[in-house]
């Protein structure tokens, strides 16, 4: 019975190949450098398919967080001492993500207060976009009043616009996310309304307990901050690990000048008022 080289040699003949050259001619079989070419393409391929469903990732993580796109830091103007400051801060919170028992065992809020337009929000935003990107950390930004807005329409039990269904349903991200950024807290309030205040107070303290970090951004000082949240909401932030921010350079909000105000009815009209 003739063996399957010499079948294949018959073969060859009868293409009118020259098989005894070609046998000769022909390189050994390096099993060991093919394995390693295809297992180099193999784990290229693989790479490539980890890096484009990481991409997706983290583009679904953008699109859950509700950031402003172009609160990041290339965007971020370092032209004045407390915005480089904060940036150093907002630096070392990231970095400290690469400890995984950091990131496990405790919690970690961080307080920016200060006026209206120095880049409280612009800076959180930043540290979002970084842990997310950097970290894949699940994160959340709202605006305090926004969020007891919905809480306050949710107990319309009647209404036809499912607002307590979506609220339970932001509720639950409130809770679970790895990073939850409330901004405009207590905005334009002296004191929160005791059931806010109850509310807050246990959502912060719930993901205190289960090592959830916050960012809590305010126009107020921090004794006018913990007057405005009420003693047990102020004692829930005690639970976490602190680091206050405090913003108090020039506001970078552009200024509308009286140059670029429209012109008044009384220019038109000549009308002065208290004439007589």
């Amino acid at each position: 019975m003739k063996s399957l080289q010499d079948r294949l040699n018959d073969i060859g003949r009868a293409l009118g190949k020259d098989v005894e050259r070609l046998s000769k001619e022909a390189q050994p079989f390096d099993y060991v450098k093919q394995r390693k070419e295809y297992d180099l393409l193999a784990n290229k391929e693989v790479a490539k398919q980890q890096q484009l469903s990481k991409q997706k990732r983290i583009e679904t993580l953008y699109g859950q967080s509700e950031l402003n796109p172009h609160w990041t830091f290339d965007s971020l103007v370092e032209d004045a001492p407390d915005v480089i400051e904060a940036i150093s801060i907002a630096r070392s919170f990231i970095g400290a993500h690469k400890d995984i028992n950091w990131r496990k065992n405790s919690a970690h809020m961080m307080i920016f207060y200060g006026d209206y337009g120095r880049g409280k929000s612009h800076i959180a935003g930043a540290i979002a976009h970084q842990l997310i990107q950097q970290f894949e950390t699940t994160v959340l930004y709202r605006q305090l009043q926004t969020l007891l807005e919905m809480r306050f329409f949710s107990y319309d039990y009647q209404a036809d616009d499912k607002a307590s269904q979506q609220f339970r349903e932001i509720n639950k991200q409130l809770h679970d996310v790895d990073l939850l950024v409330l901004d405009e807290v207590c905005v334009n309030e002296t004191v929160l309304k005791k059931s806010a205040q109850s509310w807050l107070g246990n959502l912060l303290r719930q993901r205190a307990a289960n090592n959830k970090n916050c960012i809590l951004i305010t126009n107020h000082n921090l004794a006018e901050l913990e007057t405005a949240l009420g003693r047990y909401c102020f004692e829930s932030i005690k639970e976490y690990e602190t680091y206050k921010v405090r913003f108090q350079g020039p506001s970078r909000r552009q200024r509308v000048s009286q140059g670029q105000a429209e012109p008044s009815n009384q220019q038109k009209t000549g009308y002065r008022p208290n004439d007589i």
